[in-house]
């Protein structure tokens, strides 16, 4: 039976994350990422674990079908892959920093300047949209380092939290682009496979919109029952149901976690009352 190949970091948070989301898709392997694969026992699936950065290049020459990687490393490779999904989880930002020390003004402020990074390709392909001319230098580590060191007067690199600038001595100055984990497929996937890959994407979907909808269960006054399903109208239409005390309902809804704490304030100000919120396990749209 043919299986859909999937490439993943081999080691890493955003390797723990996409094997988490595989398991919450229903798929178990029969081995840790410290194997070289894991054949799936529950879904026609292989898992191979590499470097991120291998993982495009990897996944364009058809050794994986596809690939769970940072959408940065999507970028940066420029490899002839199709961004499938985005997946929402180890975010973070390519920006550009300079010593705190050093007045900024500007993208003007950075020509003939030296930057350095592990990410050229982004870096020049901004810089040229922008008109700026800079001396680009391509680190492989430590790229925080290269100011302080004399290597170059600024860097351009994966920032999180920024507490690792902070530490270099270092302000964010321009953030670039934003970075998500990403699924990318290669462009050749024959029949068989391409209906494993729109499985697999059904199942990771079910479990995205899950964990980012909540189960809301609460009683309203019939009074206020309408102004309150405007504010949870759920995925089509909330669930009313008449409660035992004359003049109540009780109301079942769907409720985006975003969105959260600003709806029950404005049920509770409606007059709702007994809310319970519960996690969903699964979600299929």
């Amino acid at each position: 039976m043919e299986k859909i190949r999937i490439a993943i970091q081999k080691s890493g948070r955003l390797s723990e994350k996409s094997l988490n989301l595989l398991k919450e898709a229903g798929i178990s392997l029969n081995n840790g990422s410290r194997k070289l694969r894991s054949v799936a026992q529950s879904f026609p699936l292989e898992v191979i674990y590499l470097r991120d950065d291998d993982i495009p290049q990897y996944v364009e020459d058809g050794v994986a079908d596809i690939g769970i990687v940072g959408e940065n490393e999507f970028a940066e490779k420029s490899c002839q892959v199709d961004l499938i999904e985005r997946l929402g989880y180890s975010r973070c930002r390519l920006s550009i920093a300079v010593p705190k020390s050093e007045t900024y003004g500007g993208l003007e402020d950075l020509e003939g300047k030296r930057i350095a990074t592990s990410y050229p390709v982004i870096l020049e392909k901004y810089l040229a949209e922008h008109g700026v001319s800079s001396d680009v230098h391509t680190l492989s580590g430590s790229v925080e380092l290269a100011p302080s060191i004399g290597v170059a007067d600024a860097v351009f690199d994966i920032v999180s939290s920024g507490s690792t600038l902070i530490s270099n001595g270092l302000k964010e100055v321009e953030v670039v682009m934003k970075s998500e984990a990403v699924v990318i497929a290669n462009r050749n996937l024959g029949e068989e496979v391409s209906a494993l890959l729109n499985d697999l994407i059904f199942r990771i979907r079910s479990v995205l919109a899950a964990s980012n909808n909540k189960y809301i269960l609460l009683n309203a006054p019939n009074e206020n029952l309408q102004k309150i399903i405007d504010v949870i109208p759920g995925m089509k239409s909330p669930t009313v149901m008449p409660l035992a005390e004359e003049g109540w309902s009780s109301v079942h809804s769907v409720l985006n976690e975003k969105t959260f704490w600003g709806v029950i304030d404005s049920l509770r100000e409606l007059g709702a009352q007994g809310i319970l919120v519960i996690p969903i396990e699964k979600m299929i749209v």
